[in-house]
């Protein structure tokens, strides 16, 4: 049996729920750059037809930077994940004691908390 295997477990589902968390954040970046996409069109075909909606079209650029930027975030976390999951087998194989390391943990909240807001701020003003 492995020693430590309850650790080991724990640290493997901690390692899939940043992944499954890392998904979700790439699906949402998909879904934010897909929505751009659909109001754009949307707008072109309206004022086709000769009315105009104010403003839809310039918000354009902004969508597509919130999109891959939830893409980009999304991935770092996959990476960050791994990384985490690598150290912490380790750690937990080695019998010292170690500090726990949280920089990562708070810079990725504080950038996805950007984010968010820059979303908020596109769904809310736009």
């Amino acid at each position: 049996m492995i020693r430590s295997y309850t650790d080991h477990a724990a640290n493997e589902r901690t390692f899939l729920a940043w992944l499954r968390t890392g998904i979700a954040i790439i699906a949402f970046g998909f879904l934010i750059e897909k929505f751009n996409l659909f109001v754009a069109t949307m707008a072109d075909a309206v004022s086709a037809e000769g009315r105009h909606l104010p403003d839809v079209a310039d918000m354009g650029g902004y969508g597509r930077g919130i999109g891959h930027s939830f893409i980009v975030v999304g991935i770092v976390f996959i990476l960050v994940a791994t990384g985490r999951f690598v150290r912490t087998g380790w750690m937990l194989d080695d019998q010292k004691i170690h500090s726990p390391g949280i920089v990562a943990d708070l810079s990725l909240s504080v950038i996805l908390a950007i984010l968010l807001i820059g979303a908020s701020i596109l769904l809310f003003f736009a």
